[in-house]
């Protein structure tokens, strides 16, 4: 039985880690009036009918700190990763010079500022709700282990253990947020 219990403690640190993930990944998007390669991140082209990944077609370097360039490996690819640029609506328009692709990004106002802060904890809140949604799942599994003969003070030893790495990982998602706020109001 406690077997099953370390493996459901396990388990809850391994998922939650992942979400911790996945908002690094999505708070990573969010500009912050530096250029960055993962701007572009989730864009797909059309090529030779299939969508692929922009990076897969084209290389896409950091210029300076205000300008992405990207060069395509084939020029005729030129057109296509212009259109799927501008179809994805990451508010940039592409400046093409018929050899690169390059990307300005504006200075950020503090309005826009203030925007993407919010865009940044909205992503927070959604991580933590599915660290709790976690928590939670788990939880009642061991409520599950505890009416099939786990002991109680066994079982609430486990959600307390949970309980623990839950916020652990709540502050994580705090200091991920505020690290984020702070570069981006950072002029």
């Amino acid at each position: 039985m406690s077997d099953l219990l370390e493996d459901i403690i396990e388990k809850s640190g391994e998922q939650m880690r992942k979400a911790i993930s996945h908002l690094e990944v999505e708070i990573s998007k969010v500009r912050a009036g530096k250029a960055t390669p993962q701007i572009v991140d989730g864009i797909f082209v059309e090529y030779y009918g299939n969508p692929t990944a922009l990076q897969q077609v084209a290389n896409v370097l950091v210029a300076d700190a205000r300008t992405l360039s990207i060069q395509p490996w084939e020029k005729n690819m030129l057109g296509p990763i212009e259109k799927a640029i501008m179809a994805a609506n990451i508010g940039l328009t592409p400046q093409n010079d018929g050899t690169y692709i390059r990307l300005f990004l504006p200075p950020l106002t503090e309005e826009r500022r203030k925007e993407l802060v919010k865009r940044v904890y909205a992503e927070g809140e959604t991580a933590k709700v599915a660290i709790r949604s976690i928590r939670r799942d788990n939880i009642e599994q061991i409520k599950k282990l505890q009416k099939d003969g786990l002991s109680e003070d066994i079982a609430k030893d486990g959600e307390t253990r949970i309980q623990g790495i839950t916020d652990k990982n709540i502050l994580l998602v705090d200091q991920h947020c505020k690290d984020k706020e702070k570069e981006i109001m950072t002029i």
